[in-house]
C-alpha cells in the first residue's frame, strides 16, 4: 500500500513552549486521532519536530491521494485551522524491524 507523509504546520514559531490551554486541548484530540489511526493499522509513525519550528509529521498508508488527503483533513488540529496541513506521497525504503 503506498506510504504517505503529512506535516502540519503551527500557526506561530515555538508553539510547543508557547502552547495556550485551548490549543493543548485541541492537540490532545489531535493526539488520539493519531492513536486510532495506529490502533487501526493505518498510521506507521508520528510525532513533532522541536526548536524553534516545531512542524508535526505523521507517515502513514492510504490507498490513493484521495484517500491520503482525506486522513490528512479528518485531522482535529487541520480541521479547527489550528494546524496548515501538507500532504507528500513517499516511500518507505528503511523501517527498523522490517525485513
Amino acid at each position: 500500500m503506498p506510504a504517505w507523509v503529512y506535516f502540519i504546520h503551527p500557526p506561530r514559531e515555538r508553539f510547543v513552549e508557547t502552547i495556550t490551554e485551548e490549543e493543548s486541548a485541541l492537540m490532545q484530540v489531535h493526539a488520539g486521532y493519531l492513536d486510532q489511526l495506529l490502533r487501526d493499522g493505518v498510521l506507521i509513525l508520528a510525532g513533532p519536530t522541536f526548536g524553534d519550528v516545531n512542524t508535526g509529521i505523521s507517515i502513514f498508508e492510504a490507498e490513493d491521494e484521495d484517500a491520503a488527503r482525506a486522513i490528512m483533513l479528518a485531522d482535529p488540529a487541520v480541521q479547527a485551522g489550528l494546524m496548515t496541513p501538507e500532504l507528500r506521497p513517499m516511500r518507505v525504503s528503511f523501517l527498523r524491524g522490517r525485513d
